[in-house]
């Protein structure tokens, strides 16, 4: 019997950024496994998207059957009355002015809004789901955050009809590092701490990106039955056909970042790594950030002389960030400083393998992205303080730059972490 999953999302296209790419994918290979697959999501028109890229509808299956609804949002009136003109992301990296009414903002969102502000959407994701689940006859429902309000979809829905119910984590609940920019009482806290306890138990199957997230989970039911499972996020082969490079000026050595890049990204390292390069070489440097830099960490490098090294491109569809990927000669990883960072594991960190090019990690270095990368000799692993070793794989890159047969230097691609590979795992619990 073909099996048939729901999978409910609040970000999906036009929706932009990490977290939708990873749910389209999946929706897209479950497809082709012959999984039949519907989507459940917010109308456009009353949602709030920090990114847009409706290049991302390319990639969904005429086969997926997509269902929207209407939702409340607060974060529509946000601008409104905002001393910001943009719906805060990232940790509020877009975030330029935090004054008193920014902060009353933040408090209100954090304390009134239990998880978060998208929880206006569940009541009418709610109705929908449980009409599509009985006309589709549906075997299994996903739901995945952040938002985790979406999470209280699932559960709602686990007390009425007793589906299988897998509930995916791509980030933490209650640990999440931005938790404290909202300004938690205690009360708050506790609910929040029972809210994630309760998915967690209730869960049939709860799936994660990464082994030490999945400690950090698992710590928090005393009893789990090893339901917690990683499925990490990959790459898509489809992505990376048809590159079209970007334009580079002849013998610069470009260190890329793809991202975002908040004020609790530590930059001390790798600035100080660049301030140390010889003048000669440091001249031929261009670190690219393709996507949203903090102004605070704008403002380190322009402070250590360093702004004629630095391009700030923008927020830019998924394909040119690929584009941009190929057009380097070092990728740049950086792992917020933050407890529990172990476990992170972005998805850029599988594009960056599947670009071919060689990674500068600058994180924890017994974390799960430094395990991964330790795999090919020409990445480098390095913490949060270690200048001299930048300064040196820095220069030994830009030495091998200059010898035209290893102009740009290519790493295999580990082919588990294709999406394809990855949804058959995902099939086993569905």
């Amino acid at each position: 019997m073909q099996k048939k999953v729901l999978i409910i999302t609040y970000y999906w296209p036009p929706s932009g950024g990490p977290g939708v790419q990873r749910w389209v994918k999946f929706a897209k290979y479950l497809t082709r496994l012959n999984v039949d697959t519907y989507v459940l999501t917010v109308n456009p028109e009353y949602a709030t998207y920090p990114q847009i890229d409706e290049s991302l509808f390319n990639d969904i299956p005429k086969d997926v059957k997509v269902f929207q609804t209407k939702s409340f949002d607060p974060y529509s009136l946000y601008k409104k009355v905002s001393s910001n003109n943009e719906v805060p992301y990232g940790g509020f990296v877009n975030t330029k002015k935090v004054d008193f009414k920014e902060k009353a903002l933040r408090f209100i969102r954090g304390n009134f809004f239990i998880p978060d502000s998208r929880r206006g959407w569940n009541r009418f994701a709610i109705k929908k789901a449980k009409e599509i689940i009985k006309s589709y006859k549906i075997d299994t429902i996903i739901t995945t955050g952040p938002p985790h309000s979406t999470q209280l979809i699932g559960l709602a829905l686990k007390k009425k009809t007793d589906i299988n119910w897998i509930s995916d984590f791509r980030d933490p609940w209650t640990d999440i590092f931005y938790n404290k920019l909202l300004y938690p009482t205690k009360i708050t806290t506790w609910i929040n701490k029972k809210l994630e306890k309760k998915v967690l138990s209730k869960s049939d199957t709860v799936i994660t990106v990464s082994d030490d997230l999945k400690r950090l989970l698992s710590e928090k039911i005393a009893d789990n039955h090893g339901k917690i499972k990683v499925v990490s996020n990959g790459y898509d082969t489809d992505d990376f056909t048809n590159i079209i490079p970007i334009e580079k000026e002849d013998g610069m050595l470009y260190i890329s970042y793809v991202g975002t890049i908040s004020d609790d990204y530590t930059l001390e390292g790798l600035i100080e790594g660049l301030d140390l390069l010889d003048t000669q070489i440091k001249a031929k440097i261009r670190l690219r950030f393709v996507g949203k830099i903090s102004d605070n960490n704008y403002k380190k490098f322009q402070n250590a002389g360093l702004a004629n090294n630095i391009e700030c491109i923008g927020y830019v569809k998924h394909k040119i960030a690929i584009n941009y990927m190929f057009s380097s000669n070092i990728l740049l990883l950086i792992i917020p400083n933050l407890n529990n960072n172990k476990g992170i594991l972005t998805g850029k960190l599988f594009e960056y393998m599947a670009s071919e090019c060689p990674i500068l990690l600058i994180g924890p270095t017994d974390g799960d992205a430094a395990k991964i990368l330790r795999t090919n000799h020409q990445n480098l692993i390095c913490g949060y303080n270690e200048p001299k070793k930048i300064t040196d794989y820095i220069t030994t890159m830009y030495s091998e730059l200059q010898k035209a047969e290893v102009a740009n230097p290519k790493i295999s691609k580990p082919t588990s972490y294709s999406r394809e590979s990855l949804t058959k795992n995902l099939l086993k619990y569905i």
